[in-house]
């Protein structure tokens, strides 16, 4: 073969004359006779194989040049041809690559069938995925979601098709073919060719899609093999950069290209070529490419989770973009540091190297806990999750992580709140310390463990200090060397006779003579120590501890001299162990322990301390995060039902506080809302754990009477819900419940009596569901608590009269006769006995079961008018009996009070408590007794009327039917009857009966009115705080029975509310007059201004029950809106936080009326801004901000734009225009407001001196300013200009020439205006409530006058001319 093949540039390279010895295409074969030459390239190949391409290269090139015209099926053909001709050559390859004999021009032969086929089949493939994408957009799926038919069956042929010829690529590139080139120096064109065929197939949008896996596998590893054997390293690193800039979906993809490279392969530079390229970009060549930084980002995270450990080396370069613009590179880039310190660098066997890197990684999330961007601080919250649940956040970073997320909980971002939650509650379920103590449990024990410390310090400081033995050693030396030379000497021998008497005593071993030596040694007796050691050795041959002085010299007897003092030191042999402990030795074991002990216990103190620290923060997130359960955001609320979940399962101290918190939203209007706590109260108590089914019941039994215990009357509502839902399903555990629930209540397990409520009260919530839970049991719920021991716990009493409550007709719809049972019944003696009996004795909780135990009268007994009746003569029996047999009176004359003038003259009295108790029981059968009429015996009679009607329609046939409706409604026409009803005369008897029968004198109740007439009305004699409660509600009571009766004492009522010394009174007083209110509209509606003026009461719990009541009559449109709201305002200010939200909360409301606010707001301004309400300015501006919030509509804000201005004129005070200008600094001003304040320029002008009036309007400019267009600019500065010159030239009387000149041409407005606006004057007549008065615009400024005061009020009240125009633009 003479010929060589060269990959060409371009396609038409090949027909253009080459070089010497090149290959050009001789034939570009037609169209039309395509599929004859392919049929001759298969014969070729089935007899000659795959070197059958260098025949039949040009038929392949001639379909790539006609490829737009050619028909589908010759390019499959074609395609299916190269791949066989590739697949060929990867089988026959591997012989001729291991064969040591081949020629060069089989090489060579090879080289160009190589080159060949690949080329052809990568062009070809190219071409074919340009085709497939351009066919899968003309065909996309239009609105009905249908695609062409076959468009669609052509893509998915070449999705299949892909696959098999990157394999065949893969195949034929992962054998060694480079030893095919000369020199293995494979051309820089055959690797693009291959390369950008991977490149061009990775552009499919739908190429990071699950289906596309296989054909990604093989593309990744084709450019594995690539970048390995054929030097595309740089290469691959610049386009994937590339395509990451362009191709958004590839982030995912190229991420787990570069992890397979970087661990298949081994290629590890790969990771640092790319991250380099990112990293070197720019903050501005961030912000031009736009969804490049998205995919940047995106790839950096992905590839962080994939191979964490291989990012480390390359970090540096990534860190510098958390200084960068681009928030998303930053949650990249923290992303990858939280992977880095989940995965790598978590763990206690880390190094120096590997701690500090990872303590700085720590640091740089902590900084960004605090980015300037919300999406930052969320993801980087949630890194901090995923690192706490992976156990690899280091203890002593705990406190002040935790610390950063209670923090965030405060955020603006709704996201960043979320991920705090998030974060607290992982922190919570992987805590290290004991979660379940509070701050309180732990402050003793700090204390005393901390005591204990200081006390181990100060004795271990008072020690003296342990000198070690070869310190001693080291000091005694040189003396004891001088000594033993000397005593080496022989003139010593003659000194025998003066050596101490104690040589003469032998020892009884070697070891006690050493022990003796030492203790020469420790008392400078040198001399005896040196001769007692050279005796020792004569003594003791056999002793290791003497051996070495075999040879007795001066260094020998050093030795061991200094073995024996010093003991067994690091370097000494192993003979020296067997010496005795020296005192030096024990003094150091002895400061040894101590600092051992003193650093257990400093651990232990540090321990606590930390606890303590964790147990604060986690109280505090607890208080933050219950706060959150009633936010507006869904989300967040699901969040914070979560944590309240989770402290509860790791039972956290006070997690039952969120839990109980949370129950009042299963009323939430949020169907998500209510959903996520029902789910949660079910996993939390409604899952029991256990081994049997009774276990299961006890535990789920346990939970909720421990939710149950001291919860209020709304908790226990609402939990009536989720208990009710439980009963209401068909759950095994139903009948164990119950059965557990009854030997708790019955006491047949012993129990305490808080948990013997709730068991009662839980069957209550059963019987909702099922009646004859508590109907079956009705005799044990009467023996058991209202039984002979009723008196001695009247609390188990009322909770059980409210179980037996459940199963009345009022807790379900019943459609035939009500259910009742006869007077004579058990239950019903057993009330009234223990109702009796209780109302003359001193218990507190009587009166809450008497109210219970009435109303259970009323819903459940035959006639409980004659029950009640016959109740209240036996208490005033009892009561009277008491005061006549005298043994039970109240010695104590404080108590004591008159009954009457009579009893007063006799010298008789009777107790407080039992005369208020009495008075009680009969407001309460009052109330009953009308509310019975109102709603049972209407019922009542409406269900026998419909059961007549419908019994005589079936008496009567079709036709009669007919004739009796036509003749009915001919008469009811002639005599106008049309619009009376059966229903209306119903009403109408009820109405009679209450107005002439329930106060005649024939009636038990009329005889106990004036009683409370008299009791209310004295309070200076009827002082007893208990008694005046009692009848001021029993009145209120009564007025509820009839309008008469209302009328007849509304006035000693209102008279109560303004004058009772007692808070209760006066907060009972509101809630009975906003029920009347509801009752009789008409006869209240003259006293609204005395309810209104219960806001302003020194007490704070009174004034929460007036906004509370106020705020039900007002949103329910009982009453009228007025000025009066002014009051409610004032609120918004009040000390107590809780009187302040449901001041808001009344606003927030009142918003959602139509332009209710707007049509209130002037009023307010004037009734707030009055100078004798003395109420301050930054008052005055916190109550504004909030209600100017609500001014949204841009018409509402041009409108009172207008009146605040014209209120300038009449305003008299300085204070009052300060107010005016701060109220329209608060308005979000638009060009049409900002164009209605230029034209009232009149009336404000002449303020402009006041630094009050300027500096708002001078900030309402400022506002303006921002993001206006140029036009609109130039009026804002040339507005301020005027604004700042009338008040310079007022307080500098200097006036600067451009003004001047405006003001020639202005015609000197300012100055007109100062001539003309009248002073306020008290001498004008005021004009009357229903006399015309003319417009602003239209009048002179004559007709804006000062107000006289009003003679009839007390508190001047000012008015304005333009108050009568609110109600119409409303």
């Amino acid at each position: 073969m003479s010929w060589d093949f060269f990959v060409p540039v371009c396609v038409g390279d090949l027909v253009k004359t080459g070089g010497i010895n090149q290959y050009v295409v001789q034939d570009v074969v037609p169209p039309k006779h395509l599929p004859s030459c392919l049929s001759k390239f298969k014969a070729a190949l089935r007899s000659q194989g795959p070197l059958c391409i260098l025949e039949h290269f040009d038929t392949g090139y001639s379909v790539l040049q006609h490829c737009n015209s050619v028909e589908l099926g010759v390019k499959e053909d074609t395609l299916e041809l190269l791949v066989q001709v590739v697949s060929g050559l990867a089988a026959s390859l591997p012989a001729l690559l291991i064969s040591t004999s081949v020629s060069a021009a089989e090489r060579k032969e090879k080289l160009n069938a190589v080159k060949m086929s690949v080329y052809l089949l990568c062009k070809l493939t190219e071409t074919l995925e340009s085709d497939s994408h351009r066919q899968s957009i003309v065909t996309a799926p239009g609105k009905g979601g249908k695609k062409g038919k076959a468009g669609g069956e052509g893509l998915l042929q070449w999705d299949s098709e892909r696959e098999k010829v990157l394999q065949a690529l893969v195949q034929l590139l992962q054998l060694d073919i480079r030893s095919l080139w000369s020199l293995s120096l494979v051309e820089e064109e055959f690797i693009s060719c291959v390369t950008c065929c991977c490149y061009k197939l990775l552009e499919n949008p739908t190429i990071s899609h699950v289906k596309s896996k296989p054909t990604r596998d093989c593309i990744i590893h084709l450019l594995g093999v690539q970048i390995k054997k054929y030097n595309h390293l740089l290469g691959a690193g610049v386009k994937v950069i590339q395509l990451l800039q362009h191709f958004e979906q590839l982030s995912s993809v190229f991420a787990q290209a570069v992890s397979v490279w970087s661990t298949e392969y081994g290629i590890r530079a790969i990771i640092g070529e790319v991250i380099r390229e990112i990293g070197q970009k720019s903050s501005e060549e961030l912000a031009r490419e736009g969804s490049g930084v998205k995919a940047f980002a995106s790839f950096l995270s992905e590839l962080g989770a994939l191979v964490p450990e291989l990012m480390i080396p390359n970090i540096s370069v990534l860190i510098t973009h958390l200084e960068g613009e681009s928030h998303a590179m930053r949650v990249a880039v923290c992303e990858v540091l939280g992977e880095i310190l989940v995965r790598v660098l978590c763990g206690d066997g880390l190094d120096e190297s590997g701690k500090a890197d990872r303590d700085r990684f720590f640091d740089t999330l902590q900084e960004h806990l605090h980015d300037t961007h919300s999406h930052v601080r969320a993801r980087v919250l949630q890194v901090y999750t995923r690192i706490v649940n992976s156990k690899a956040l280091p203890l002593c970073r705990y406190s002040e992580v935790m610390e950063l997320a209670v923090g965030r909980l405060m955020d603006k971002s709704i996201n960043v709140v979320k991920s705090a939650i998030q974060l607290l509650a992982a922190f919570i379920a992987h805590n290290p310390y004991s979660c379940k103590l509070s701050s309180a449990d732990l402050e003793k024990p700090l204390e005393k463990e901390t005591a204990k410390l200081r006390e181990m310090k100060e004795k271990l400081e008072g020690k003296a200090p342990v000198i070690k033995a070869s310190e001693l050693w080291a000091a005694m030396e040189p003396e004891l060397l001088l000594t033993v030379r000397t005593e080496l000497e022989p003139t010593c021998e003659a000194e025998e006779d003066d050596r101490d008497v104690e040589e003469d005593k032998e020892a009884e071993d070697d070891r006690a003579t050493a022990v003796k030596i030492a203790q020469y040694l420790r008392v400078n007796k040198y001399r005896n120590a040196v001769r007692l050691c050279i005796r020792a050795h004569s003594c003791f041959p056999e002793s290791e501890m003497f051996a070495s002085l075999s040879t007795l010299t001066t260094e020998t007897l050093m030795y061991t001299l200094a073995l024996i003092f010093k003991g067994s030191d690091e370097d000494t042999s192993e003979p020296s162990q067997n010496l005795p402990a020296t005192p030096q030795k024990e003094g150091e074991k002895e400061g040894e322990d101590g600092d051992g002990e003193l650093k257990k216990q400093e651990m232990l103190v540090q321990y606590l301390r930390d606890t303590e620290t964790f147990a604060l923060q986690v109280e505090r997130a607890i208080s933050v995060i219950n706060s959150m359960l009633y936010w507006k955001t869904t989300s967040v609320v699901q969040e914070a039902v979560q944590f309240c979940v989770t402290v509860c399962e790791f039972s956290v101290a006070n997690s039952v506080s969120g839990v109980r918190k949370m129950l009042p939203l299963v009323w939430s209007t949020d169907a998500a809302i209510k959903d996520a706590v029902v789910q949660a109260y079910r996993r939390l108590y409604l899952n029991p754990q256990g081994d049997t089914i009774r276990m299961k019941a006890q535990t789920l039994v346990d939970s909720l009477s421990e939710l149950m215990v001291d919860a209020s009357l709304g908790t226990i509502q609402c939990l009536e819900e989720i208990v009710q839902e439980f009963f209401g399903s068909s759950s095994n555990l139903q009948s164990t419940v119950v059965q557990v629930l009854w030997e708790r209540f019955t006491g047949k397990r012993e129990t305490s009596g808080l948990h013997r409520r709730a068991a009662v009260l839980l069957l209550g919530m059963a019987a909702r569901a099922e009646r004859e839970v508590v109907l079956s049991n009705l005799d044990t719920l009467c023996s058991v608590a209202l039984g002979e021991k009723v008196t001695e716990d009247f609390l188990l009493a009322r909770d059980s009269v409210i179980t037996i409550c459940s199963i009345t007709d009022h807790f379900r719809q019943s459609k035939g006769a009500p259910f009742r049972l006869p007077q004579d019944h058990q239950l019903f003696t057993c009330l009234t006995q223990a109702i009796a009996e209780g109302a003359v004795m001193e218990d507190p909780y009587w009166q809450s079961f008497m109210e219970q135990a009435v109303r259970l009268i009323y819903f459940l007994a035959e006639s409980p008018d004659q029950l009640c009746s016959r109740l209240l003569q036996r208490s005033a029996r009892l009561l009277l009996d008491q005061i006549a047999e005298g043994g039970e009176v109240n010695k104590d004359a404080g108590q004591m009070q008159d009954v009457s003038q009579e009893s007063n003259e006799q010298g008789e009295h009777v107790n407080c408590v039992c005369l208020a108790q009495l008075l009680a029981l009969c407001g309460c059968v009052a109330f009953w007794q009308v509310s019975h009429l109102e709603r049972s015996v209407s019922a009542e009679l409406r269900r026998r009327r419909g059961e007549t009607e419908e019994r005589e329609e079936k008496e009567r046939g079709p036709s009669s039917k007919a004739k009796q409706a036509a003749n009915e409604s001919a008469m009811e026409e002639e005599l106008g009857l049309i619009g009376a009803s059966a229903e209306d005369t119903e009403a109408e008897l009820i109405r009679k009966i209450c107005e002439t029968e329930l106060l005649a004198e024939e009636n038990l109740l009329c005889a106990f009115l004036p009683l409370l007439v008299r009791v209310c009305s004295s309070p200076g004699r009827y002082s007893h705080p208990q008694l005046t409660t009692a009848a001021c509600l029993a009145l209120s009571q009564y007025m509820m029975i009839s309008p008469s009766a209302c009328e007849e004492n509304i006035r000693l009522m209102f008279t109560v509310l303004e004058r009772s010394s007692f808070p209760v009174v006066r907060a009972n007083a509101i809630i009975a007059l906003g029920d009347l209110t509801v009752r009789f509209p008409n006869i209240l509606e003259p006293w609204t201004q005395n309810l209104y003026a219960r806001l302003s009461d020194e007490v704070p719990s009174v004034r929460q029950t007036a906004v509370t009541v106020l705020t039900q009559l007002v949103l329910k449109d009982v009453l009228k809106v007025k000025g009066q709201v002014s009051e409610v305002a004032v609120l918004l200010i009040d000390p107590e936080p809780h009187i302040t939200s449901l001041a808001l909360n009344f606003f927030n409301e009142l918003a959602t009326k139509d332009n209710a606010i707007y049509n209130l707001l002037p009023d307010i301004i004037s009734r707030l801004s009055d100078p004798e309400r003395g109420m301050t300015s930054e008052d005055f501006n916190t109550i504004m901000k909030q209600l100017f919030s609500y001014i949204t509509k841009e018409r509402q804000t041009e409108s009172l734009v207008e009146k605040l201005c014209q209120r300038f004129r009449t305003a008299k005070t300085e204070r009052q225009w300060c107010d005016l200008a701060m109220s329209l600094s608060l308005l979000s001003m638009c060009e049409r407001g900002f164009k209605r304040l230029q034209e009232c320029w009149e009336c404000y002008s002449d303020k402009l001196t006041e630094p009050g009036v300027y500096q708002p309007l001078l900030s309402i400019t400022a506002k303006l300013r921002r993001g206006a267009k140029p036009q609109f600019r130039a009026q804002v500065d040339e507005f301020e200009k005027r604004l700042t010159a009338v008040h310079t030239r007022g307080l500098e009387n200097v006036e600067s020439p451009e003004m001047d000149e405006e003001n020639q041409k202005e015609g000197g407005s300012s100055e007109k205006t100062v001539t003309r606006t009248p002073l306020p004057t008290r001498g004008r007549p005021r004009a009357k409530r229903g006399q015309a008065k003319p417009s602003v615009s239209g009048c002179g400024d004559d007709s804006f006058v000062t107000p006289q005061k009003s003679r009839k009020s007390k508190k001047p009240v000012i008015t304005f001319s333009s108050d009568e125009e609110e109600n119409e633009e409303g």
